[in-house]
């Protein structure tokens, strides 16, 4: 088994690479020189591997929300708006702090977060409220509350929590106290790029190794057997998505404590929209999901790199992903196509 894993990883790595080489070549950009350009500025130097390693962050927590939650069979498309509300929430945090005795750094940078955890967790909650009690499916309610959060968004940002000085549609900036470590200011590297990979084990340790993940598992598998089984799936699939919120809305978080420093109407880059490419092609795997989330960091990173020299690059990401998002399907359905291995052995 671990070996068929060892083979699959391989296989979408040279795949990935391939739809890399084939979206350069249709953009009409030599190949080589390119690459060159991308490698160089997601891995050539500390500052670009810095910046690999900050782009990975966000689409690595949302990316895991995707997991946790297309795993119980709950089609989560509105991790855009959890990340939204959950870095809104961690700002209303952060103004109350600011306006109120300084506390230790550590103790208000985790309240900022738990803020926005609880952010992202109410927003797809909705969704689930929605679905358990009226029906409504969960890829219409989560799509469309992502646009209700990007107004919610622009809002507090022009009204209640506006900086003080009532000049941009924005809030006032973080102080230092209350921003993510680093261990070196002339980069970009923070603290939120070591909780990630930490969330990740977390998650998978969720999925495979307690009884909430081996419910959420099956219920997504078949809620029929869950029933079976007296597993109400339900309930099951609330705490699944409920939980996927949360996640994304941390990613909102750690966005804003570690990088932005403040929510204006741009702060998100879409990073809930592209984890979901991430989950996918990380095989909704919480450790397939930590290199997929490295790739697409990687080539955001390299891309930015690259749009310095050609104005391609700055949509080359998004090309990369709808190919490759594209190729998984089409290889998915190939393989399910396929016949089943006629003795135990080859299965």
């Amino acid at each position: 088994m671990n070996r068929r894993r060892m083979l699959q990883a391989l296989v979408t790595a040279v795949g990935l690479l391939i739809i890399l080489i084939l979206t350069l070549t249709a953009f009409g950009l030599p190949v080589m020189d390119s690459l060159k350009l991308i490698y160089q500025g997601a891995f050539g130097d500390k500052f670009a591997l810095s910046r690999t390693a900050v782009k990975s962050t966000p689409l690595l927590l949302a990316g895991l929300g995707m997991v946790v939650a297309w795993r119980g069979g709950m089609y989560n498309i509105g991790g855009e708006g959890q990340f939204i509300v959950g870095g809104l929430f961690g700002g209303i945090v952060a103004k109350l702090l600011m306006a109120g005795p300084s506390l230790p750094p550590v103790l208000g940078i985790s309240f900022i977060l738990v803020g926005s955890v609880i952010g992202g967790a109410l927003w797809a909650s909705l969704s689930a409220v929605l679905y358990i009690k009226r029906g409504v499916e969960v890829v219409i309610s989560t799509i469309l509350l992502n646009f209700v959060a990007i107004q919610l968004l622009s809002w507090a940002v022009e009204g209640p929590l506006q900086q003080a000085k009532h000049q941009l549609p924005q809030t006032d900036e973080l102080p230092g106290s209350l921003m993510l470590w680093r261990p070196n200011a002339q980069l970009d590297f923070h603290a939120g790029v070591l909780l990630a990979p930490l969330v990740a084990i977390a998650m998978y340790v969720l999925l495979y190794k307690t009884v909430l993940g081996f419910r959420i598992r099956l219920v997504g598998a078949n809620s029929r057997a869950a029933r079976a089984s007296r597993v109400e799936p339900r309930t099951t699939q609330f705490q699944a998505l409920a939980i996927s919120g949360a996640l994304c809305g941390l990613a909102g978080g750690v966005e804003y404590t570690g990088m932005a420093g403040l929510l204006g109407t741009d702060f998100s880059q879409g990073w809930g929209f592209m984890a979901i490419p991430v989950a996918l092609l990380g095989g909704l795997h919480p450790v397939g999901t930590i290199f997929s989330a490295l790739f697409f960091g990687a080539v955001f990173a390299g891309s930015e790199n690259l749009g310095r020299f050609t104005t391609s690059g700055s949509t080359l990401l998004y090309v990369i992903q709808a190919a490759a998002v594209f190729a998984l399907v089409g290889f998915r359905a190939l393989n399910a196509r396929s016949p089943m291995p006629a003795t135990p052995e080859a299965a």
